[in-house]
């Protein structure tokens, strides 16, 4: 089910140290035959195990790779305006014209939008600029010997094992990212093997490192099969009412209309749910989140991700900027002071997730549970530094 989200969840608690030192050829050696077992039971061959696997050597330079998460470590209105720049827009709008084929045949038979995909293309490889070009297995095998408490790295090089077996791929094309990630869509390997299509009907051998009608169709594939809703939006901006309390965060779009919300531009869905979303607070612009914002989420779980995708999109089809500014004043809590504001509203009852530093939909209800608790107006589910100070003065 996952692309890359869980995987790169999973390197950021990873404690390094200094293994790659520490670790003997023999050590390394052995690790690599007990790969052979489940290989063997899956339908590796030996001749394919083997050729893989001699003269394998630990990546020593993932430690370095693997350090940061920018999708939750900057402020969110930082990485959206790298994200949605200038230059990639009109890069996005050159693949249109460039791939208008591919997509048009890619929105009718899955039924994701074109500028989507194009916005996911340059969100995850910059349209193929910044795939990676480190040996999968390499990267795979490293984090599985540094981690043996996390069998996903087993699994994923299995898959890697199955792919090269099948001839789906060849080891030259299998390179990607630290994370293990491959090509233009950044699958990992068991991502590749459910989600990767090819254009051209030939389903033994998606090209999702050269050809762009592979990589489009896989990309709208894994969003189709993630549960992608054509009949509904991903979000919309909007626009709040002067002074708006934020009486809550989720609620139906008849009650949203009876607040005074209204859409930045165009028009809002008429029925069913949404999440409002202000991403640097009541200052700054507002959105509504629909079902298709949690698709968006599955590529990366990280609400920067999906919101800059989402925008992106809008603007490769020649959609608006946003209505209201981000404000001046960048609010930059660290990941600390983020852990500690997550721990605190647990201590509270507010908040029942980990205390990992990483904000996403129940950090945010949590504080706005607070800040409707504290008489705190308006309630935008938004952590700043008045925030902190406020929980250390709470008493649970």
């Amino acid at each position: 089910m996952i692309a890359r989200r869980r995987f790169i969840e999973l390197l950021a608690a990873a404690p390094f140290g200094g293994w790659a030192a520490a670790a003997s050829g023999s050590d390394f050696a052995a690790f690599l035959q007990t790969f052979w077992p489940r290989a063997r039971e899956k339908g590796v061959s030996r001749a394919t195990f083997d050729a893989v696997t001699g003269g394998l050597t630990l990546d020593s330079s993932l430690p370095q790779a693997s350090g940061s998460q920018p999708e939750f470590d900057r402020p969110l209105q930082a990485y959206f305006k790298e994200a949605v720049s200038a230059a990639r827009i009109a890069e996005g709008r050159r693949a249109a014209m460039t791939c208008a084929s591919a997509l048009r045949a890619g929105e009718a038979h899955f039924g994701v939008p074109a500028e989507i995909v194009l916005a996911a293309w340059a969100m995850e490889s910059d349209f193929g600029r910044s795939r990676g070009k480190r040996d999968i297995f390499r990267t795979l095998v490293t984090q599985a010997f540094t981690r043996p408490d996390r069998p996903l790295f087993r699994d994923e090089f299995i898959e890697a094992l199955l792919i090269l077996e099948s001839g789906q791929a060849s080891r030259a094309q299998m390179t990607g990212s630290w994370a293990g990630a491959m090509g233009d869509p950044q699958f990992l390997p068991s991502a590749y093997r459910k989600y990767a299509v090819s254009a051209s009907g030939d389903a033994k051998a998606p090209d999702i490192w050269t050809s762009p009608p592979d990589i489009l169709a896989s990309i709208a594939n894994f969003l189709k099969l993630s549960g992608w809703r054509p009949d509904r939006p991903w979000a919309k901006e909007v626009l709040l009412p002067d002074r708006f309390p934020v009486p809550a965060l989720h609620a139906r779009m008849a009650e949203w209309a009876a607040e005074g919300v209204r859409p930045a531009s165009g028009a809002l869905p008429a029925d069913g749910e949404a999440a409002l979303f202000l991403p640097s607070g009541a200052d700054g612009p507002a959105f509504l989140l629909f079902e298709n914002h949690w698709i968006l989420k599955q590529y990366n779980n990280s609400d920067s991700y999906a919101l800059s995708l989402g925008v992106l999109a809008q603007r490769i089809a020649g959609g608006p900027a946003l209505a209201r500014a981000w404000p001046e004043r960048v609010v930059n809590l660290s990941r600390t002071d983020k852990a500690f504001i997550q721990a605190r509203l647990a201590a509270l009852g507010l908040y029942d997730g980990a205390a990992d530093g990483k904000f996403g939909p129940s950090s945010r209800d949590a504080i706005h549970a607070f800040q409707r608790r504290a008489g705190i107006s308006p309630a935008d589910g938004f952590a700043t530094p008045a925030l902190v100070q406020n929980l250390r003065a709470a008493t649970p």
